[in-house]
């Protein structure tokens, strides 16, 4: 009987962990979600739809209180009840809270919220593989050797998704008539409104990128578009 490796037991993990976090993700956001009813939203929401030849983009509350928004894999768009909370508030007007719906309708659009689901079985089972083979060599440090890098791997990778979606709303903000300034604005907003009171993390090591890049490039893209 063949020895399984390293590498064929961290291959057949991911694709257990894929098909759970998948399953899970899903069945969270069914009982937890209820779809978004705003008149100003769907005002703004119809924009989109009608940029993207689309009949509606439909909108849901995830009933969590952090400040976000998501996309699933199914390809459904969601606002947490804290961002909405925030809107309602008028710490966040209806054209940022658009702003959000274009980014995720971005990670959609380009692949990211399934590909993201895949990433993460992936970045475990590589830390599993790595973290084995490492522990041999390195007994008592291996795995923390591991953990470091594929964490270095999935925020790089996850900043890339980021700058991506981030261009795709500019372009449907602005197709929309809506425009890049909510989206800008709100990326100032953000800092404050998901602040943990701890220390900013090393950009290297954030899932998203630092604001003013953010900013940067968004203008960037303005600054291309208006040479071409």
């Amino acid at each position: 009987m063949l020895k399984l490796t390293p590498i064929l037991l961290a291959v057949l993990y991911a694709l257990a962990m894929y098909r759970f976090s998948v399953w899970r993700t899903t069945r969270e956001l069914n009982a937890r979600s209820s779809e978004l009813a705003d008149a100003r939203l769907k005002q703004l929401t119809d924009k989109l739809a009608t940029a993207l030849d689309l009949p509606r983009i439909r909108v849901n509350i995830y009933e969590i209180a952090p400040v976000n928004g998501l996309a699933a894999p199914d390809g459904r768009i969601f606002i947490t009840r804290g961002f909405y909370d925030r809107y309602r508030a008028g710490e966040v007007s209806a054209e940022e809270i658009a702003s959000v719906i274009a980014h995720e309708l971005g990670h959609v659009a380009l692949g990211h919220s399934r590909r993201r689901m895949i990433d993460f079985s992936g970045h475990n089972a590589m830390r599993m593989a790595l973290g084995m083979i490492l522990s041999r060599l390195l007994p008592g440090l291996g795995m923390q050797i591991a953990n470091f890098l594929t964490s270095l791997l999935a925020a790089r990778l996850s900043r890339q998704d980021e700058y991506e979606a981030d261009a795709y709303a500019s372009a449907l903000l602005v197709k929309a008539g809506i425009g890049t300034a909510p989206q800008k604005s709100l990326f100032e907003k953000l800092e404050r409104l998901t602040a943990s009171g701890g220390g900013p993390m090393p950009a290297w090591l954030m899932s998203h990128p630092k604001t003013k890049e953010r900013i940067k490039a968004i203008e960037a893209t303005e600054t291309r578009w208006q040479v071409d």
